[in-house]
């Protein structure tokens, strides 16, 4: 029965003393050892998405990093930089990087930054991805961000995105200008903004 009692004393002791400082615990990993670089390039373009890049460069700095660049590299050529090594660091769309990494580019895929902000607006009769076969999607670029993910939803609900869906592509006219005409079925866009505009679009044509 003492044997136990003293254990418990023990573990209770230590315990205390960790939790006010007296014993003094081993450092993290993270902080051990000198950095073999102080130097990190960043991607810099204009965009709500990217906004983790500033804020890490204060906890970049708290690392050991005092030479923090920001390069000029607009969305579409980050994962074409980093494997060029024009860029250690850049956020971008897992999609767009597919084609990266399909094309032998040395760049690893380190986490993700959010759970997305597009959203797939189409017209009434349009209830889900699978209805697209046969109907036309607006586009700003071929290649694009929104190409890549519609295509993807696409081909996994068995469609071919190739044959399937007739692509509408004109860099003069953004996608909801051509929806709200009607001249299109569907566009990928981003809300809140375009959602107003996708719902008025379709009350109006339910008038019509």
């Amino acid at each position: 029965m003492s044997i136990m009692q003293t254990r418990r004393r023990f573990l209770t002791t230590l315990a205390i003393a960790a939790a006010t400082g007296l014993v003094r615990m081993p450092p993290v990993l993270a902080a051990e050892g000198a950095l073999e670089t102080t130097t990190v390039r960043l991607g810099k373009s204009a965009g709500i998405c990217i906004a983790p890049q500033y804020v890490a460069e204060e906890l970049l700095r708290a690392e050991g990093f005092t030479d923090i660049r920001y390069v000029d590299t607009p969305a579409s050529v980050v994962a074409e930089a980093i494997g060029q090594d024009r860029l250690d660091f850049g956020v971008n769309y897992a999609a767009l990087f597919l084609p990266a990494i399909d094309g032998s580019q040395p760049l690893t895929v380190l986490a993700g930054v959010h759970v997305g902000c597009f959203e797939l607006f189409a017209k009434d009769g349009i209830h889900n991805v699978a209805d697209l076969k046969g109907r036309s999607v607006g586009l700003q670029d071929w290649g694009s961000t929104a190409h890549v993910l519609v295509a993807l939803m696409a081909a996994h609900v068995g469609l071919d995105p190739a044959k399937d869906i007739r692509w509408v592509t004109d860099p003069s006219v953004k996608p909801i200008e051509q929806f709200i005409e009607g001249k299109i079925d569907a566009f990928m866009g981003f809300p809140p903004p375009a959602a107003g505009s996708a719902r008025a679009a379709n009350r109006q044509c339910n008038r019509q």
